[in-house]
């Protein structure tokens, strides 16, 4: 069943007829009727699309899609189930999901809960039937619109009620989301290293070097790509002060990825950042946490058509002149004609050619502004935190060689 159809232009016969259980509502009166599933009730957020064809509860549970409604592309969602150990994060933060097709009974051997139960348990709204295809098409025209999801059981949707719902709230821009999806106090990570299919999540027991993690909404993957290179890592709430920070003797900082508006964000983090760049300490940002170190350093954000999200997305390496298949989930980005004269550009999107990284030409500090912890995507940007773990090691080296 696939209904799409203008607020000023529905029956009540036609309604009749649909009996649809989901509804979702767009701010400009359009919306889509479906089937409802997972959490039944009411959800408003931004609503994006997402490409990716694998990694479903890996994108679910990304911090950084808080607020936001995911549009899945790929039409077999559910395939895999659900288990207990792929989760980015210990609570989901999106605010629902749409989908092409009905769940089907999954078939993996990992696999320890239906994503219909699964959804459900975690309070997020769903809806399938509609065509996804066309609401894509929608948001590549017209850019991410708001947007209000609801399952009700008993078929009945005030669409008015729900268009209303949705024009009265705020949007991502101006929205500060990573001090809410922060961490409460500061914690180490549990050291588990990357997932492989012989021995699962194994944990690091080689701590070579020490890490403090601002938590924006960080993944676990990327807390595993860290204990991968032998690291021992301590995650921070995002309003951490930078004395504190220091006062933890780190290697190197990490600004994590996260959800919402860098320049809002951007108001707390700006002040802390900057004391850290005084620090000498290598810094090293992923997506969020990219846009307010560039903030930092003078650059300016903004707030794109309609966002990168997927697993599919190219981009050309400055230096190496190679190109990196990479994974993205961004609404945001740092405007090209703002970068200070002390930065240089190091990535560029093929897809629009918006900047994907930066570097600090007389510091080892620099930024990407998509996932080389991927989870879901390629690994082609991992080396990333090796070049993080390699300037950590040399500036220990260079410490060492001062105090002899």
């Amino acid at each position: 069943m696939v209904v799409k159809t203008n607020l000023d232009h529905v029956s009540q016969d036609s309604l009749k007829e649909i009996n649809p259980t989901g509804v979702l509502v767009l701010e400009d009166g359009t919306f889509f009727y479906g089937y409802g599933f997972g959490y039944e009730g009411i959800a408003t957020g931004e609503v994006c699309f997402n490409t990716s064809i694998t990694g479903y509860q890996e994108i679910i549970t990304d911090p950084s899609y808080a607020g936001q409604i995911i549009n899945f592309t790929f039409p077999h969602i559910g395939n895999v189930g659900t288990n207990n150990e792929d989760n980015e994060s210990d609570k989901i933060w999106t605010k629902g999901v749409i989908f092409n097709t009905d769940i089907t009974s999954p078939s993996n051997y990992r696999s320890i809960k239906n994503l219909d139960v699964w959804l459900k348990k975690n309070k997020i709204v769903g809806i399938t039937g509609i065509d996804t295809r066309k609401l894509t098409n929608y948001i590549r025209d017209y850019g991410a619109p708001k947007g209000t999801l609801e399952f009700a059981s008993n078929k009945k949707h005030d669409v008015k009620k729900l268009k209303k719902i949705t024009e009265n709230w705020s949007g991502l821009l101006g929205l500060d989301l990573a001090s809410e999806v922060s961490c409460s106090k500061p914690y180490k990570w549990n050291s588990l290293k990357t997932w492989n299919k012989k021995n699962g999540y194994i944990k690091n027991k080689k701590k070579k070097y020490k890490i403090v993690a601002i938590d924006y909404g960080i993944k676990k993957n990327i807390l595993r790509c860290f204990s991968d290179l032998h690291c021992e890592v301590k995650i921070v709430p995002a309003e951490t002060s930078s004395q504190k920070i220091l006062n933890e003797k780190p290697d190197g900082i990490f600004l994590s990825n996260g959800p919402g508006d860098p320049a809002a964000t951007g108001k707390y983090a700006i002040p802390i950042i900057k004391q850290l760049i005084k620090s000498k300490l290598p810094i090293f940002g992923i997506c969020l946490g990219h846009q307010v170190l560039c903030l930092a350093l003078g650059a300016k954000t903004s707030k794109m058509h309609l966002g990168h999200r997927g697993a599919n997305h190219p981009v050309k390496n400055l230096k190496t002149k190679k190109v990196e298949i990479t994974s993205q989930n961004h609404g945001f980005k740092v405007e090209e004609n703002s970068i200070p004269s002390n930065v240089n550009i190091t990535h560029l999107s093929l897809f629009d050619k918006s900047i994907e990284g930066i570097e600090l030409k007389n510091k080892p500090i620099f930024s990407v502004q998509y996932h080389p912890e991927a989870s879901p995507g390629p690994q082609d940007s991992k080396y990333l935190f090796n070049k993080f773990i390699n300037y950590i090691s040399k500036e220990k080296k260079h410490a060492k060689k001062k105090r002899s």
